[in-house]
C-alpha cells in the first residue's frame, strides 16, 4: 500500500507541474485538495507536506534561473527576508488556531476561487502592454512578502504562487518577479516545512509533513517541472492560463461547498 501511495503521488506531482510549470505557478496550490480528498492527509499536516513537495519539486528552475544570473538581484532578497519570518507565523497560526478540517477548506476555497477567477479574467481581458504602473516601494514589496508569507505558511504553498500576480500587477517586469517568486517560494517551504517539523514537539496532533507523500510528489513535482518548460514553447500561453484558471475556481468552488455543506 505504501508503495502504491507514493506511485500515486509521483504521477499526481507530475501532471500538476506539467501543467503549471509552463505559466510559472507553484503546483503546491493545486496539490492541496489531492491531500485532503484523494491521499486522506489528517489536517494540519497537509500543510507542511505541501511545503516539503515544493522542497523537493523547486531546485530545477532555480538551477536554471542561477546559471541565467537571475537570482541576484535585490527583489529577490525582499521576498526573501520578508516571506521568511511570515511563514513562520502562519505555520504556529495554522497548527494552534487553524486545525478544523472544515475552516481549512474555506481558506483553501478562499484563495483559489480567487485565484482561478482572477487568472480567467486576465488571460481573456489582458492589460495592454503601453500602460505601466510604477513599481512599488521596496519597503512596501517587503511588508507584502511578511504578509503573503504569513498567508503561505497557513495554506502550504510557501507565497511565491501569491507574490507574483500580485507584483506583475504593480508594474515589476515578470522577468525580475518568476525568478524571485521561486526563490522565495523555496526558502519559505523549507523554513514552514521545518517549522511544523519543530512544532511536533509542542503539539500531539498530525502535524509533522508526511515525508513520504511529499518527497513522492516533489520529485513528480521535479520531472513534470521539466517537461513543462519543455512543453511550454510548443502550448499557446492563452490555453494553459484558461486551463489553470478555470481548475483552480473549480477546485476552490468545491471545497467551498463541501465546507459549508
Amino acid at each position: 500500500m505504501g508503495w502504491e501511495l507514493g506511485v500515486a503521488g509521483l504521477a499526481a506531482g507530475t501532471l500538476i507541474a506539467v501543467v503549471t510549470a509552463p505559466v510559472g505557478v507553484s503546483g503546491a496550490v493545486f496539490l492541496l485538495p489531492l491531500q485532503l480528498s484523494v491521499f486522506a492527509v489528517p489536517n494540519p499536516a497537509v500543510t507542511p507536506t505541501n511545503l516539503l513537495y515544493n522542497v523537493v519539486a523547486g531546485p530545477g528552475a532555480l538551477l536554471r534561473y542561477r546559471r541565467d544570473g537571475a537570482l541576484t538581484g535585490p527583489l529577490v532578497r525582499r521576498l526573501v527576508l520578508g516571506t521568511l519570518p511570515g511563514v513562520v507565523i502562519g505555520a504556529v497560526i495554522r497548527v494552534f488556531a487553524l486545525p478544523g478540517p472544515r475552516v481549512f477548506r474555506l481558506l483553501v476555497a478562499a484563495l483559489m476561487l480567487p485565484l482561478g477567477l482572477w487568472l480567467i479574467t486576465r488571460t481573456l481581458h489582458p492589460t495592454p502592454r503601453e500602460i505601466r504602473r510604477p513599481e512599488p516601494h521596496p519597503r512596501t514589496v517587503t511588508t507584502l512578502a511578511l504578509a503573503v508569507g504569513v498567508v503561505g505558511g497557513i495554506y502550504g504553498i510557501g507565497g511565491g504562487s501569491i507574490l507574483g500576480p500580485i507584483l506583475v500587477g504593480r508594474g515589476v517586469p515578470i522577468a525580475n518577479v518568476a525568478p524571485a517568486a521561486l526563490a522565495s517560494t523555496f526558502a519559505t517551504s523549507l523554513v514552514g516545512a521545518s517549522t511544523h517539523a519543530l512544532l511536533t514537539l509542542a503539539h500531539s496532533g498530525s502535524i509533522a509533513p508526511d515525508w513520504f507523500l511529499g518527497v513522492a510528489c516533489g520529485l513528480g513535482g521535479l520531472i513534470g517541472g521539466y517537461l513543462g518548460a519543455r512543453l511550454q514553447p510548443h502550448l499557446p500561453e492563452t490555453v494553459v492560463r484558461l486551463l489553470l484558471g478555470t481548475l483552480a475556481a473549480a477546485l476552490g468552488a468545491l471545497y467551498a461547498v463541501n465546507a459549508l455543506r
